[in-house]
């Protein structure tokens, strides 16, 4: 039995996810989508619902990998604040399954898949379509996004040297993240 992986793009209106399927170097879409936050008013209510629906998907799935793209630097406070809540919801839904959680920079995503670190959502879901047999785009780009974080993920092996950081409980995350604790 393979890696089943799980890529999530993290939003706190829009949470992309893709999940991939990896029989040695073969790898196939099992499934991608979006979980719509942006009607939720209450942010704790939105955070609970991340939490919920990733546990969802990773029981459903027997998610055995975990891939996430890591905030990039904005200059809006509050949009960068909102993701990292959104993105560390996320990953301690992971963490409380047991499973590893890789954080793969956008940069490193898009040069993973496209070769070109600079490379345009667009781009990105393009090459994305061909290299997985899609048959469409799908009409929000954040599920791409997660699929291309579940390949790169996969594309990298997991390797934590080069691709960024790993977690595997709250202890590594919280040592490999000491900015966060404040």
């Amino acid at each position: 039995m393979g890696n089943i992986i799980l890529g999530i793009d993290p939003g706190s209106n829009i949470m992309g996810y893709g999940i991939l399927s990896i029989e040695g170097s073969h790898c196939s879409l099992i499934t991608y989508g979006i979980l719509k936050l942006g009607k939720i008013e209450d942010g704790m209510e939105k955070f609970g619902k991340i939490f919920t629906e990733t546990s969802s998907l990773i029981q459903q799935y027997k998610i055995t990998d975990v891939a996430i793209e890591a905030p990039f630097f904005g200059k809006n406070v509050q949009s960068m604040l909102k993701l990292g809540r959104a993105q560390g919801i996320a990953i301690a839904a992971a963490l409380s399954h047991k499973l590893p959680v890789t954080e793969y920079a956008p940069r490193k995503i898009k040069m993973s898949v496209t070769g070109k670190g600079t490379a345009t959502k667009e781009q990105v879901a393009a090459m994305l379509q061909r290299l997985l047999k899609m048959e469409e785009i799908p009409q929000y780009l954040d599920a791409t996004d997660a699929i291309a974080v579940a390949l790169c993920h996969h594309f990298q092996n997991g390797k934590p040297a080069t691709t960024g950081k790993k977690y595997g409980s709250w202890e590594s995350f919280v040592t490999q993240n000491p900015e966060r604790k404040k």
